[in-house]
């Protein structure tokens, strides 16, 4: 079992059968399956391009699977029916014969969206439509193309963030998470349609894998865009606790279950949590210390004037805990190469660049300075709005000296 954690350099036993990533557009998709490729996989990507039949991608030489795997870039549009042809190589310029022989060892749909910009893109009502439509056309296709394994790669957010939640929360954690319009909503629609599809395929084995906040090359999520202000947000009454995943560390975890052919609910997180006060040292970043009435009144009163992209809800998510044990993952040997501290390190050089202006969100434009605030999202925001009307009250209250 060692062969399947840390690094990731060994592979892990083979698979009878290709693996199936869906998302593989994203920050977190394409990772995932450069590293299964890399382990010794036969890995077909699938990226979501809306309106698309099923078309082979140009594979980057670096991205071939040089160690023994195979990783074979498809865009398709993951609504459609063409994802079943995707999935079993009807693909113009790839050889199902010779390389995709027999059904998919596994589909893996990646609805972690680790990209938001791209996410925030579209209208609400029409992103959930998409999302929720994605994950049904995917599972038939699995379904039709006698996938023998399934896994739904979501979040620990689904399990909510509540001042008095235990650190750390069970796999089987309730999902408590306020279903609304934004991103975590998305995910809880998603977990409800893939729970359905699980229910009508009983002889196929599922897993749910939820990883904490995920870091990496290009991530770009609510929790990272909550660095991108100049002050870090505390609640007076309770400082959060924070917890990492590395989008390489989430791959070892799939290449875990699928390996040991784990089912059911499955946390997946960096050992242990890191302290607020920990997290202020090794980032060198001070905080704003607020009520947490005020810290919340904030944030709704942004949402109301349609500043902030997400959820008012979302500032829970930076303030309370939801770090996940990874119980489950642990007994079955995953360990995961970094640490708190280097994840932090990991996701403070992405804010770096984008400050710097050699790229934006996911690899995107710099954004413009007079979008920060809505691109900081409700965290960023409503800590920038705070501290900025503390800095304008003291400086009201020296003028009237």
């Amino acid at each position: 079992m060692a062969d399947l954690v840390g690094d990731g350099a060994a592979a892990p036993p083979s698979l009878d059968g290709h693996v199936v990533v869906t998302g593989a557009q994203t920050p977190a998709g394409r990772a995932l399956a450069r590293r299964l490729a890399g382990a010794g996989s036969v890995v077909v990507a699938l990226e979501d391009v809306p309106g698309a039949g099923a078309d082979r991608l140009e594979t980057p030489h670096d991205d071939d699977g040089a160690t023994g795997g195979r990783l074979l870039r498809v865009g398709v549009d993951l609504t459609s029916p063409e994802v079943l042809a995707a999935m079993s190589g009807g693909v113009d310029g790839v050889d199902g014969g010779a390389v995709l022989a027999g059904a998919p060892a596994a589909v893996v749909h990646v609805a972690l969206d680790s990209d938001l910009r791209a996410a925030l893109a579209a209208p609400p009502a029409r992103r959930r439509e998409r999302a929720e439509a994605s994950v049904r056309a995917v599972v038939t296709a699995a379904a039709a193309a006698g996938a023998r394994r399934l896994v739904l790669v979501s979040s620990a957010m689904v399990h909510g963030a509540l001042p008095d939640a235990p650190v750390p929360l069970p796999d089987d954690a309730p999902l408590l998470a306020a279903p609304d319009d934004g991103l975590v909503g998305d995910l809880l629609a998603v977990e409800d349609v893939w729970e359905g599809a699980a229910r009508a395929l009983p002889g196929v084995p599922t897993a749910v894998l939820r990883p904490a906040a995920v870091v990496g090359p290009g991530v770009d999520t609510v929790v990272t865009r909550s660095f991108e202000v100049p002050r870090l947000l505390a609640l007076r009454e309770r400082a959060p606790v924070w917890q990492f995943c590395h989008v390489d560390d989430l791959a070892d975890a799939v290449a875990v279950v699928l390996a040991q052919g784990l089912t059911g609910a499955l946390g997946a997180g960096a050992e242990g949590v890191l302290p607020h006060e920990a997290l202020e040292r090794s980032s060198g970043l001070r905080s704003v210390e607020l009520p947490a009435r005020l810290a919340q009144a904030t944030a709704e009163r942004l949402a109301r004037l349609g500043l902030l992209p997400t959820p008012a809800g979302d500032l829970a998510y930076v303030v309370h805990p939801w770090a996940v044990s990874s119980e489950r993952l642990r007994a079955a040997g995953w360990r995961p190469a970094r640490s708190n501290e280097e994840c932090l390190a990991v996701l403070l050089e992405g804010v770096a660049e984008r400050r710097s202006g050699r790229r934006g969100p996911a690899g995107g434009p710099r954004l413009p300075r007079e979008a920060a605030l809505g691109a900081a999202g409700a965290a960023g925001a409503a800590v920038a709005v705070v501290a900025t009307a503390a800095v304008l009250r003291q400086a009201r209250a020296r003028r009237g000296r």
